[in-house]
């Protein structure tokens, strides 16, 4: 008898289909709620909610489940009381499952249905001397889920009631059982409230941080526009998105005129001043479902979703009288610049970025040769240099 090691490509395909299994039942669970980048923590308290009402739900079915078994009697008022609350937390679950936008209100119901389950048990278990603790782990989901506001409010409400039902109970607790209870939920309280705002703040500290990375990472530091990694990578989704609506796109390709005789003549820091002020300029007239980046010195690039060759030529040529009406102040004077864009456009077919990017690198060449500080467009090319 002999035992084969299984290749790479089997091992590589049951590692596949776990991942498959693990994504389905995710998404089984908790739905296709969508979370952003920065909402780490919302989609914490989604998916902790979501494992609370289901654990919570499958353990009191366990409870029930011993009733008729008869392996744990339970007095039948609370083992109706039981079921109800099994069904209300799987209800809430479905209720809450891809809904990202009802959580605040899910975890209020959820809250007030485990307060008058722990109540039940409270006031028709009087044999078990632990029901308490029900009310004490309470604490914690609150502050966690519902913030410190909610989080005080419940442990007050909970040691008002709880000193109100022992007056009133078959069986009440003791001075000090209920003195004993009481010191330690506050305590609970004031152990996850500054728990949780501590963590809350590190978090938020961390998100903001994270957050200047990715700009500082994505961002060219001298105009505030996107670097021409991000850039070409936004291009790219915008593709994507264009391929599966079948509009057109649009991309200009724009050059500044005569900018090495602006360092060469005032230096580099005029330089900076008036790439500052053009890309300020840009920034300001385009669209915000529009993408700008620098990619070059002095060479910006602007993709147009959803534009076809007529909207695209337009707004370069008001892009152009945009900066050309520019006064960019440097030391005692003003100083004035231009710039000669190409435009190429893809309307029929998905086009990779760089060859579209290229059409309107070369019509911009094109308002070069034919004397600087105007639009031309890669479909007029042939005619441009026929007249050339």
């Amino acid at each position: 008898m002999s035992w084969e090691c299984p290749s790479p490509t089997i091992l590589s395909f049951q590692h596949e289909g776990l991942n498959v299994t693990r994504e389905n039942m995710y998404r089984w669970i908790f739905g296709n709620a969508a979370f952003q980048k920065h909402e780490e923590f919302d989609e914490f308290r989604y998916e902790f909610l979501i494992s609370l009402m289901l654990s919570g739900a499958l353990f009191t079915a366990i409870f029930v489940a011993g009733e008729y078994s008869e392996i744990n009697r339970i007095q039948t008022p609370h083992l109706v009381s039981m079921q109800m609350f099994t069904l209300s937390a799987l209800g809430l679950w479905v209720v809450l499952r891809g809904r990202k936008h009802l959580f605040n209100k899910v975890a209020w119901v959820y809250e007030i249905v485990c307060l008058m389950e722990y109540t039940s048990s409270l006031w028709l278990v009087p044999t078990d001397e632990l029901r308490l603790m029900w009310f004490f782990v309470n604490i914690p989901g609150v502050f966690i889920l519902l913030g410190s506001g909610a989080g005080w409010f419940i442990t007050g409400v909970t040691v008002a009631w709880l000193v109100i039902s022992n007056t009133v109970m078959p069986v009440p607790y003791s001075g000090n059982a209920l003195a004993t209870f009481i010191v330690s939920t506050v305590y609970m309280a004031v152990f996850f409230h500054a728990y949780g705002t501590r963590s809350m703040s590190y978090f938020m500290r961390m998100r903001d941080y994270n957050n200047e990375l990715e700009r500082l990472a994505s961002h060219d530091m001298l105009t505030g526009v996107l670097n021409a990694r991000a850039y070409y990578a936004a291009c790219d989704q915008n593709i994507q998105m264009a391929s599966r609506t079948g509009n057109p796109y649009s991309v200009l390709f724009l050059d500044l005129d005569h900018f090495k005789a602006i360092n060469d003549t005032h230096g580099h820091s005029a330089g900076d001043a008036v790439l500052k002020a053009v890309a300020s300029c840009l920034h300001q007239s385009l669209r915000k479902s529009d993408s700008l980046g620098r990619i070059g010195g002095e060479e910006f690039s602007v993709f147009m979703p959803n534009t076809a060759l007529e909207g695209a030529h337009q707004l370069a040529e008001s892009l152009r009288r945009e900066i050309e009406s520019l006064s960019i102040p440097v030391g005692d004077e003003n100083l004035r610049i231009t710039a000669s864009i190409g435009v190429a456009v893809c309307e029929d077919a998905v086009e990779e970025m760089h060859a579209i990017q290229q059409r309107a690198d070369e019509a911009m060449y094109a308002a070069k040769r034919l004397g600087r500080n105007r639009v031309s467009t890669f479909d007029e090319l042939p005619k441009l240099q026929t007249v050339t």
